[in-house]
């Protein structure tokens, strides 16, 4: 009882001093009030609004039954309370959700290591059985304990974390809530709140590892043990991938990013990726122990020898007949059930034979995120599966994997339009492009302003608008791989060269926090003069006209328009009508609508 009050004793000072409130961080919210809100010096406001000048109606008003001491006395400790609540948007707040972010990826990363604990000994001619190894396990258990205790302090946090309210998004930018009951409130009343952020911080994986793991081994009951090692890692594996989700989530809507560099979204996306591969490789280390498992247990049922297969007790252990005479029979140096050239088909873990018996963890580690890591980035061409169910549907899920992070975290930074130029010309637009972060609602660029840059996006959304007859906008999305700026194309290949930058055709506005690599017009015009031939060709046009989005707008209103004049012409009888009653005139206004669209056709530098 002693240790745990000087644990919480510390744990409150570290939040404390780590919420510490200062001028640049934390900024004093009066309790908002209607008359404080308006225009003016209100004359009738709530107390706690200012404290210094109270309003002169306090003096003479008062009650019997609620004195003027024991209100000014509860506002203050309203105060006070309100005090403690943190700003989501401040700084520490900032630095807080970003450990806690690479806390939760410390704790996936440490949650398939429980797998690698479970060896098979026997790989140098000794007896095979299977044990666990507990000194490597106790380290990760302590790596992922101290993980967890991060996770409880933010537990605490959270009760004492503003958050904007919903009702205040319906008309409005959204207002803070600082009541520390209404915070705790929404806190455990939220679908992804306490509970949920309980629920992934349960030590599951140690108390199956160190509870039922050793009974089950002494009771024989491998399969068990690995099936239910498996739907452990499942169960919570699962909602912690998604609970580290919404917690970015969060963190992208409070500031729009969240390590404020487009070089850590690189780190994220490759992190991801490497947790995939450790989860992918060290599932499929537990399930070549259970396939060595079947076979040591079919090996002794054919011999009758109904020995368990632990390491306590000696093992059945069947030899090779001797290929030199038939009469002789000789021990074999790799048991049966360990050797990928016997007669047991393994199919995809045969290649997880040779590190079951082996000493080094590390060795481990690295061999099951090399083999996850190949089948996620080959999306399963190197997986030759047996007819086993479990296999072949471990199999599909690893292609299914696959294309799912190729299509996330390697599609969205692909850029059709350079898809055909040669690698010199690449790498010198590598080398020249900067990296860009556009918080939500922040405009690119504005219709008539002059384009300096051509900005790729690379992960988010972005609007473009374009203004057309009487106050009528045509709107479209650019999502990840597509691009904008492209005039300044037409305007560096364009002679005679004008000094003048082209103006863009619309308005382009983050619809999200977005990031994005840029290429200014200088450097666009340098690589054009020493590769004008790379860019003047028919092949670079259609590409350009193809992705670029003032072209596809250009196209889709003409689209449009000419589909409005089929539907008018197919209908004979209001057209006929019309004609009857000389009313032409809606024709004509249709003719002068396209012409007046014609006239905004993009420009190619080839015309």
């Amino acid at each position: 009882m002693l240790f745990t009050s000087h644990v919480q004793t510390a744990m409150s000072r570290l939040i404390g001093k780590l919420f510490r409130r200062s001028d640049d961080d934390f900024t004093e919210y009066p309790t908002d009030c209607y008359a404080c809100t308006q225009v003016g010096v209100p004359v009738f406001h709530s107390t706690t609004c200012d404290p210094v000048q109270k309003p002169e109606w306090e003096a003479s008003a008062g009650s019997s039954l609620v004195p003027i001491a024991s209100r000014s006395s509860r506002n203050s400790a309203a105060a006070r309370n309100r005090r403690l609540i943190v700003d989501p948007r401040s700084t520490n707040v900032q630095r807080w959700n970003r450990l806690i972010v690479l806390a939760r990826g410390v704790a996936l990363a440490t949650d398939p290591l429980y797998f690698l604990f479970i060896s098979v000994s026997g790989g140098g001619g000794g007896r095979p059985c299977i044990y666990m190894d507990g000194g490597v396990a106790t380290l990760a258990t302590v790596v992922r304990t101290c993980v967890d205790l991060v996770h409880m302090c933010h537990l605490l946090v959270r009760f004492r974390l503003a958050y904007v309210s919903r009702e205040s998004l319906v008309v409005g930018c959204g207002k803070l809530v600082r009541d520390p009951r209404a915070i705790a409130s929404h806190y455990l009343l939220s679908a992804n709140g306490f509970w949920f952020d309980v629920f992934v911080v349960l030590p599951i994986p140690q108390a199956t590892y160190w509870l039922l793991v050793p009974v089950l081994l002494r009771e024989n009951r491998i399969e068990e043990m690995t099936i239910i090692l498996q739907l452990t890692f499942l169960v919570q594996f699962l909602p912690k991938v998604y609970h580290c989700y919404c917690l970015m989530r969060g963190m992208r809507k409070v500031t729009g990013y969240i390590f404020g560099s487009i070089w850590w979204g690189f780190c994220l996306n490759l992190i991801a990726y490497f947790l995939a591969s450790n989860a992918s490789g060290g599932y499929w280390y537990i399930l070549a122990v259970q396939r060595i498992a079947s076979c040591l247990t079919q090996q002794c049922d054919t011999r009758s020898c109904n020995v368990p297969l632990s390491c306590s007790i000696e093992a059945c252990h069947p030899t090779y007949t001797n290929p030199h005479g038939n009469n002789s029979t000789i021990v074999a140096k790799t048991p049966l059930c360990l050797d990928s050239q016997g007669p047991f088909p393994y199919g995809i873990y045969q290649f997880a034979l040779p590190l079951m018996s082996t000493d080094s963890f590390t060795t481990k580690i690295l061999y099951s995120n090399l083999w996850g890591l190949m089948a996620l980035s080959t999306m399963g061409n190197n997986l030759e599966p047996t007819s086993q169910c479990l296999e072949v549907l471990f199999s599909i899920c690893m292609v299914l994997a696959g294309l799912l992070l190729f299509t996330l975290l390697i599609g969205n930074i692909q850029v059709p339009l350079f898809h055909n130029l040669d690698d010199l010309v690449l790498d010198n637009i590598c080398d020249r492009i900067k990296p860009l972060l556009y918080s939500k609602d922040e405009k690119i660029i504005r219709e008539g302003d002059l384009v300096q840059r051509m900005v790729f996006i690379v992960c988010g959304r972005v609007s473009r608008s374009q203004g057309l007859v009487r106050g009528k906008v045509a709107t479209s999305i650019l999502a990840a791989g597509s691009f904008l700026g492209d005039e300044l194309i037409s305007w560096c290949l364009r002679r005679p060269f004008l000094d003048r930058l082209p103006s863009s055709s619309a308005t382009f506005t983050c619809t999200q926090s977005t990031e994005a690599f840029a290429l200014e017009a200088d450097d666009l015009q340098y690589i054009t003069d020493h590769f004008r031939y790379h860019f003047a060709n028919e092949s670079l046009k259609w590409t350009a006209r193809y992705y670029s989005s003032n072209w596809r707008m250009w196209a889709a209103i003409n689209i449009q328009l000419a589909w409005r004049r089929y539907v008018r012409r197919t209908r004979c009888g209001v057209v006929d009508s019309v004609l009857e009653n000389g009313g032409g005139d809606g024709d004509h206004r249709l003719r002068k609508y396209a012409a007046m669209f014609l006239s905004l056709r993009p420009h190619d530098h080839l015309e």
